[in-house]
């Protein structure tokens, strides 16, 4: 039996750090099979870990040797409506 494929785009719209946690804005474009909002949060947890790891393992074996990732489980993602995009970007950076 084959195995299910599906393509999902992400874009990251607006983003920023601040020491404990980051505020994301994307906007998604799912082909081929529906994602789960948990889904697109692992995938892009999992993608940004290996790529971070694969450029800066020197630095990042020293920050976190017991395991190769710092992302925590957990996440908090929300829909916003009748919002313009700008609006959203500007909470984004005025956060911190």
């Amino acid at each position: 039996m084959p195995i299910p494929r599906w393509r999902i785009f992400i874009s990251i719209r607006s983003f920023n750090t601040l020491s404990s946690f980051s505020y994301v804005l994307i906007s998604t474009i799912i082909v081929d099979n529906p994602s789960s909002i948990s889904k697109i949060v692992n995938l892009m947890k999992s993608y940004t870990t290996y790529h971070i790891w694969k450029r800066y393992p020197q630095y990042l074996r020293k920050q976190f040797w017991k395991e190769h990732t710092f992302w925590t489980d957990g996440y908090f993602a929300c829909s916003v409506g009748n919002v313009s995009e700008e609006m959203l970007k500007r909470y984004i950076g005025n956060q911190g």
